[in-house]
């Protein structure tokens, strides 16, 4: 988790592999790290990994994070969720839009592909293209890395949308779940 005291949070968190090989590497903003603080799972894949948290913002807006192996729920939303709720496919280059029920209070996505790359982003949008907090993820194989992000939705009339940047041939899929805290 990576967090502040209010203020904006620009990271970028890499999975390491061994000296020289970074599988998974996912950029996170959040416009409030309080109200809205950075929740996502990085999978090592069963091997000893580091994960690298580095602060992109400035030196005035410090952030604290913190790296644990996951516990349940998050530990198994992976494999829950894709299981349990319907997956909508993305295709390379296309753009999906979920709209959220006002009373939740947070929202679980994952997103994953069959084997392939997964180059995408994940936002959380209060407004006409108003993001208040994203992630941006490549790795080269979805199925073994795919995104587990939580959003806290303090805000009425959120929506999160997904942009595949892949080229067409690379798909991806998104789960969603609403949650009321």
């Amino acid at each position: 988790a990576v967090s502040s005291a209010g203020r904006p949070v620009h990271a970028d968190i890499q999975l390491w592999l061994g000296p020289d090989w970074t599988p998974y590497t996912l950029r996170a903003y959040s416009e409030d790290g309080k109200r809205r603080p950075v929740q996502t799972l990085v999978g090592t894949r069963c091997k000893a990994a580091m994960v690298e948290v580095r602060n992109l913002g400035e030196s005035e807006f410090p952030f604290a994070a913190a790296a644990n192996y996951a516990k349940d729920p998050m530990a198994s939303l992976p494999i829950e969720l894709p299981a349990s709720t319907p997956g909508e496919r993305v295709d390379g280059g296309a753009l999906r839009s979920f709209a959220l029920d006002p009373a939740a209070g947070q929202v679980e996505v994952v997103l994953l592909t069959d084997g392939r790359q997964l180059n995408a982003r994940v936002e959380l949008l209060v407004g006409p293209n108003n993001p208040k907090q994203s992630y941006e993820v490549f790795t080269n194989n979805g199925e073994l890395n795919s995104l587990c992000v939580a959003f806290d939705t303090p805000d009425a009339g959120a929506t999160v949308r997904v942009v595949n940047h892949a080229p067409v041939e690379f798909p991806c899929y998104i789960h969603v779940r609403e949650r009321r805290v």
